[in-house]
């Protein structure tokens, strides 16, 4: 193994290392005693097992120790509910030295793989969470088991810019086959990190037992000197190495282009490497894993996964100018004003999330009737797929009521407005609830656009409102603009922070200014795709033009999801806050009037064309650009904006814009959300003579 002791402590001086222990165990039915090592870092389940350098040579010494008892087989386990989730990222961030990078590609595949090259059955009894490197540890026991608790399964590396390089691209293949591996690296991965279920994980193939939480070391023991012994041999498939695995290589690359449209090394490297796993050749697998690894350990690319990962997994969790959260005020009931689709979809999450009543409200009982049967056929569905019990299905639906009354609000501690995006009804709405509700309610909106300040301006209590403002889906995307108006008061704004946390969102505190962040930034750069189009750009041309961001969709289909007619109401609020850099296309005004819902129709093979009838609509001049010069024009537009949103106080740094893309548009993870990608392709720099983040902040730091 390349690490010492004294190499691995300087290498990552601040790792939290996870100790491997090695115990031998008498279990009945065998004469030898089995090597348990178990692997811990001292902290509970909120801080799951990873390895570095420290980490990879404990586990390296307590296999020489397991390997000298020569006992009857070697297991390794994890801590309570934690196996382990991979690589220490937090220390791989400080990496600058290639030789480094190298070191550690290849000291995991030298320590992994002798569990795979064990003479001595060797076993993984998976007893909780297990990603990545975990996984791969795993892959490489001779037999796996699984606690039927676990919770998260998953190869995230593809997610994060990067590829299982442990292992995980060679053996998972050649254990359950390529086109299963292909569904488990890439597909799930550029499915936001999507996980496997413990069911899906014994279907594929991946472990070959599951047993209950509340024995499950004991019957995994138990299993293990059955295996020993011969009483079991575990089926292992069939693995189809011509027709089907180029099957499952195309289907890869179809994925990864679709989704990332090149602009993801880690992706298209796992393709490669998951292509040479057909040969079943270790060394020559083991070796371009670790040639791959080490490389993009050294690319901006993956400094800018880690840099979205700490911003999700860090910065979200305890966002930017929040107030203290004891300020933050009780919520035993919410009140949601409208009962259309947004409107429903918010009363669902939060009796889900709360477990209060919630009350909604609308103009006539019908609407009221819509709104609340939605919300009961939701909880309905989540009981047909047993995600709830019947009982928990009937409490649920019995909080949640409607009222044509906004009385019915009097004990309400949190009420929220979900109905038609203009500020005069807004304000008409806030003024009769103030009627209503408690003085120390809080009066929250769901705007995407409009003024907080403005539509609490004429109540008696105007520090109570606050902007809540949600992304749709809204059970999907994990974005919450929390917005503060100019008399928002701390309290008020604590309680939307707490309110958010139990609803199970990340929040970003941003200044009151026209659209906020996510609906600013996306208007901005479409205004300019459509200006292009305007001047006599080809549809096509236009839209394509940002494939290289890897964005989740292009501008026009983005369009088409939000609906023109809201597209171009942001765009007017836009425009009338600052006409000089956003316009609003006469074009698209035609557009919405015609009723048009999109650019692009869709032939019954999923190839699309623009429809001939906007094409016939849109008037077009004679001066169009290229796909270089659209997407030059609207990267440039970004950055000034985003530049201008910094220097106005919108959000409180760059890393804010980037959470907010990341969890409220979908925006790749391998960019770092925008700002790391404007500063590493220099528009930053061209734009505003500056980049938007330190050296080393989501780049390789300077040696």
């Amino acid at each position: 193994m390349t690490f010492t002791a004294e190499a691995a402590k300087a290498a990552f001086p601040d790792e939290v290392v996870t100790v491997a222990k090695t115990r031998l165990i008498k279990v009945p039915g065998l004469q030898k005693p089995v090597a348990l090592i178990t692997l811990d870092n001292g902290h509970d389940h909120t801080r799951p097992n990873t390895f570095g350098p420290q980490g990879l040579v404990s586990l390296n010494a307590a296999l020489d120790e397991a390997f000298a008892a020569e006992p009857a087989a070697i297991a390794v386990t994890g801590k309570p509910f934690i196996f382990a989730v991979g690589a220490d990222l937090s220390g791989v961030e400080a990496v600058s030295d290639p030789e480094l990078a190298r070191e550690i590609a290849q000291t995991g595949h030298d320590v992994f793989r002798r569990l795979t090259e064990s003479k001595i059955p060797t076993f993984g009894f998976v007893n909780g969470a297990v990603m990545g490197g975990g996984l791969e540890l795993a892959l490489s026991c001779h037999y796996r088991t699984l606690s039927e608790n676990t919770a998260a399964i998953a190869f995230p590396e593809v997610f994060l810019g990067l590829f299982p390089g442990w292992g995980g691209t060679q053996l998972l293949p050649n254990l359950i086959g390529a086109d299963a591996a292909v569904t488990v690296i890439i597909e799930n991965a550029l499915a936001q990190n999507k996980m496997l279920s413990v069911k899906q994980a014994a279907e594929l193939g991946i472990v070959d037992e599951v047993f209950g939480s509340a024995d499950y070391l004991e019957q995994s023991l138990l299993w293990l000197a059955r295996v020993v012994n011969g009483e079991i041999t575990p089926e292992r498939r069939k693995i189809d190495r011509g027709s089907g695995w180029d099957a499952a290589i195309a289907r890869a690359k179809s994925i990864v282009d679709g989704r990332t449209h090149g602009a993801s090394p880690g992706a298209t490297k796992a393709v490669e490497l998951l292509e040479l796993a057909r040969e079943n050749d270790l060394d020559r697998g083991y070796a371009a894993e670790t040639d791959g690894l080490a490389e993009l350990l050294m690319s901006d690319v993956l400094r800018a996964g880690l840099y979205s990962f700490n911003l999700v997994n860090k910065r979200a969790k305890r966002p930017a100018g929040a107030p203290d959260k004891s300020l933050a005020r009780k919520v035993n009931k919410v009140g949601i004003v409208g009962a259309g689709l947004m409107a429903s979809q918010l009363a669902l999450l939060f009796v889900r999330r709360l477990k209060v009543p919630v009350v909604l409200t609308d103009v006539d009982q019908e609407r009221v009737d819509k709104g609340v049967g939605y919300v009961h056929a939701e909880i309905d569905k989540l009981l047909g797929k047993k995600r709830l019990s019947p009982d928990g299905a009937n409490r649920l639906k019995a909080l949640v009521s409607g009222s044509l009354d906004k009385a019915a609000f009097a004990d309400a501690d949190f009420v929220i407005e979900a109905v038609f995006e203009e500020l005069g009804v807004k304000q008409q709405v806030f003024a009769e609830l103030e009627q209503h509700v408690k003085p120390e309610a809080i009066l929250a909106t769901n705007t995407s656009s409009l003024s907080i300040t403005a539509m609490a301006s004429k109540l008696q209590h105007p520090e109570r409102v606050v902007g809540f403002h949600f992304f749709n889906p809204v059970a999907v995307l994990p974005l919450l603009e929390i917005v503060r108006g100019e008399q928002t008061d701390d309290a008020a704004l604590a309680t939307a922070f707490s309110v958010s946390k139990q609803l199970k969102k990340s929040s970003v505190l941003v200044k009151d200014a026209s659209a906020f962040v996510v609906n600013r930034l996306l208007l901005r750069f479409l205004g300019e795709v459509l200006v292009t189009v305007d001047e006599g750009t080809p549809f096509d041309v236009a839209d394509k033009a940002l494939e290289p961001l890897g964005l989740p969709m292009t501008p026009l289909t983005l369009m088409q999801l939000v609906g023109p007619a809201i597209a171009l109401h942001v765009g007017e609020t836009l425009h009338e806050a600052f006409p000089d850099r956003f316009t609003v296309s006469e074009n698209l005004a035609k557009f919405v009037k015609a009723g048009k819902k999109g650019v692009w129709i869709w032939d019954a093979q999923g190839n699309a064309s623009a429809d001939p009838e906007v094409v016939e609509l849109w008037t077009q001049g004679d001066r169009p650009s290229t796909s270089e010069q659209v997407r030059e024009r609207a990267l440039s537009a970004i950055a000034e904006e985003i530049r201008i949103m910094l220097d106005e106080g919108v959000v409180a740094e760059a890393q804010d814009i980037d959470l907010c893309l990341i969890l409220g548009a979908g925006w790749p993870f391998w960019n770092g959300g925008i700002t790391p990608y404007l500063d590493r392709s220099g528009v930053s720099e061209r734009v505003n003579g500056k980049p938007f983040l330190a050296p080393g902040v989501a780049s390789v730091p300077v040696r």
